[in-house]
């Protein structure tokens, strides 16, 4: 029997959920949030897989396939010009308090500034 799949910690949901050409757009390609997460901690944070994996509490194997899934939908919309929609995955939301998490995590002060904001 497989094992289960582990949840993976996200510091927060992107800002904006949808991405895509100008114009009426034909094909959407759905990311998880935690392929998002991927992408934000390796390519925008500057970490490593490893470093990546210990932030979302899982193996960097899984990482390493999680980020793979995700840079090829990131190609696909990009050479393809399709739409890119962030949603769904098994995933849950960093509380912003967990040892390992950067003390106060930035992504999740963001989020709350963000929330301020919109009330």
């Amino acid at each position: 029997m497989a094992r289960p799949c582990k949840r993976r910690r996200v510091c927060g949901k992107p800002l904006c959920g949808f991405f895509g050409p100008e114009g009426e757009v034909q094909e959407i390609v759905t990311m998880t949030l935690d392929e998002f997460e991927t992408i934000r901690l390796i390519d925008w944070e500057g970490m490593t897989q490893e470093q990546c994996a210990g932030q979302m509490d899982v193996a960097r194997t899984t990482v390493q396939a999680i980020y793979g899934n995700a840079r090829a939908k990131l190609a696909e919309c990009l050479v393809c010009g399709k739409g890119l929609r962030i949603e769904g995955g098994d995933y849950r939301l960093c509380d912003g308090r967990r040892r390992g998490c950067a003390r106060p995590c930035p992504h999740y002060c963001r989020r709350e500034e963000q929330e301020e904001i919109s009330e």
